[in-house]
């Protein structure tokens, strides 16, 4: 059998951070929390994913800058990491504004949990 899928979550958000875990675990994923864009790099440095689900707007280092960090990564495998944006403000950017910026996809807050967990689904498949 193969092991769990891990997914980070960069989200300054204990209620969005606690119902997302609830959600993945429904589907048999590993989750591990960011609350800062900061804390989602030392977590990457350390350990391996396989999705990234990134806030666009957190304390000390938004999503924005954090995914662009990571796109600058040495390693191939961390830098190339799918990375989906969640943000509130969705209506300000168009999909290639999100792509442009280094997202392979994003979700609108308020969370639809049945859609982010589809998205995670169509993402890890």
């Amino acid at each position: 059998m193969s092991s769990a899928k891990r997914v980070l979550v960069g989200e300054d958000s204990s209620v969005i951070i606690n119902l997302t875990k609830n959600v993945l675990a429904f589907e048999n994923y590993e989750m591990k929390a960011a609350k800062n864009g900061e804390q989602v790099l030392d977590l990457l440095q350390k350990e391996d994913f396989d999705l990234i689900l990134m806030d666009i707007s957190m304390p000390k280092l938004d999503g924005v800058a954090c995914t662009q960090a990571i796109r600058k990564m040495d390693d191939p495998k961390k830098s190339n990491i799918p990375i989906i944006a969640i943000s509130g403000n969705v209506k300000n950017y168009t999909n290639e504004d999100f792509r442009a910026m280094g997202f392979n996809g994003f979700i609108q807050k308020p969370l639809d949990f049945d859609l982010l967990l589809a998205t995670v689904n169509e993402t890890l498949k």
